[in-house]
């Protein structure tokens, strides 16, 4: 990154500063604007931050503009196509793709880990059985800390690397365990022998008295699943995760500020409210009344799983999804299936419809993964504990990329006040009127 040229900041005649412009690999060129205050007294206004660049990165790029997804250049439909979910964590942490011995010591390393201390099935028993699952993740990936304190000097890249080891193993362990505690079933220990989808799956849905022998159509669909969900440059969870990370707080506390943020409706929860829209409209035959419904402007229904913030085109990740969906639902003979029958009929119409074409209003990855989370069995309250942890190699990344770059302060955003003027407090405030 260098400067490109530079804007002059005018008051009137006056000039106030000179601003440089930055240029990076590709995107848009930013305008350095850090020593605003200190030459002009001015800050910036920018609710939500989506004209601020707040870090440099090398992670991940998207254009929205144009459909595309990179992880560390590599295109996400390559990535997800010719690579496991394993393989795009090591990229995604160490910035180049890995030969086979180095993807064997990671998966050996990763799957070392996979157990959790003990004890930390303890606090499982201090949560109701209906707790949500996002928030008993909230506690106990947090509690990591108090169990791994041996490798939590931020500043040693060998600790940070052990962390990151940890979190990518425990964290799945610590989504079975969810489940399994929200169900009454006792908790399945990991299993050595097994890939890292298939143990998951195994955590999942196997008993001590029956066990799981994964499809490997759908541990392909999953393990897709969580290479799509890996990272998405500076969203709302990794700037909380950079956010916390940024006061030098420990990588287990970042992590949980992140999912956390992911537990939003409007972030994480996207894939969950698509299947309780589904329920919502229930038979195919309603189908035109809630199409109806969303292209009336002064009807707040919307329909989920439809368009994108940040994807102006196709959200490309959702024709990757549309296709693993597809697949899933022939393996398992689901297309009857009400549920299922009434996605497909949605999916046809928003491809069909011109409302939906000029709009842009085209399926996006959290309709496919929902329905896909679904067929493989997964409980609609579990969607985005497994968003999180698809999403946990990305936030240690840009934590790692954080604490490793010279430029990063403490966050500590700015703001525009618009409350009360300076005043005192009256003598007689006590007295009623």
């Amino acid at each position: 990154m260098n400067n490109l040229r530079s804007l002059t900041l005018n008051d009137d005649a006056q000039s106030l500063c000179e601003l440089p412009v930055l240029t990076g690999t590709t995107g848009p060129n930013v305008i350095d604007v850090q020593h605003l205050y200190r030459e002009t007294g001015l800050f910036t206004y920018d609710p939500g931050f989506n004209s601020t660049a707040s870090c440099r990165s090398t992670i991940t790029f998207i254009d929205g503009e144009e459909g595309v997804l990179l992880y560390r250049g590599y295109p996400i439909e390559q990535l997800a196509e010719q690579c496991n979910f394993l393989e795009v964590c090591y990229l995604i942490l160490k910035g180049e793709l890995p030969t086979t011995t180095q993807l064997d010591s990671f998966q050996h390393n990763i799957t070392m880990h996979t157990m959790v201390h003990d004890q930390l099935t303890n606090f499982f028993k201090g949560f109701r059985r209906d707790a949500h699952p996002m928030a008993i993740m909230v506690g106990v990936v947090g509690a990591l800390s108090a169990f791994y304190h041996d490798a939590l000097d931020i500043r040693s890249k060998k600790d940070r690397e052990m962390c990151s080891i940890r979190l990518i193993a425990k964290v799945p362990t610590i989504v079975a365990m969810c489940h399994k505690y929200s169900t009454g079933l006792p908790f399945m220990y990991p299993n050595n022998k097994l890939s890292y989808v298939e143990n998951f799956l195994r955590m999942m849905h196997a008993t001590p008295c029956d066990d799981y022998q994964a499809n490997p159509v759908l541990v392909r669909a999953l393990d897709r699943i969580l290479i799509l969900h890996a990272d998405h440059e500076q969203n709302a969870s990794t700037s909380t995760v950079r956010l916390a990370g940024s006061s030098g707080a420990n990588p287990f506390a970042c992590i949980t500020a992140g999912i956390a943020c992911l537990w939003g409706a409007a972030h994480g929860g996207a894939n969950e409210a698509v299947l309780n829209m589904l329920e919502k409209i229930g038979d195919v035959s309603k189908i035109p009344e809630f199409i109806n419904k969303a292209k009336d402007k002064n009807d707040p229904f919307r329909l989920m799983g439809f368009g994108h913030r940040v994807y102006k085109n196709h959200d490309p990740r959702a024709r990757l999804m549309r296709t693993t969906c597809h697949e899933v639902l022939n393996e398992l003979g689901l297309h009857d299936i009400k549920l299922f029958e009434l996605a497909l009929e949605l999916e046809r119409i928003a491809l069909e419809d011109e409302y939906f074409i000029e709009k842009k209003l085209y399926p996006n990855v959290d309709f496919y993964s929902g329905i896909v989370l679904h067929a493989l069995g997964i409980p609609t309250n579990m969607f985005t504990a497994m968003f999180a942890m698809g999403r946990t190699v990305g936030w240690i990344a840009h934590w790692d990329e954080m604490i490793a770059d010279p430029e990063q302060k403490i966050g500590r955003p700015r703001q525009l006040y618009t409350g009360a003027m300076r005043r005192d407090v009256p003598a007689d405030h006590r007295k009623s009127n």
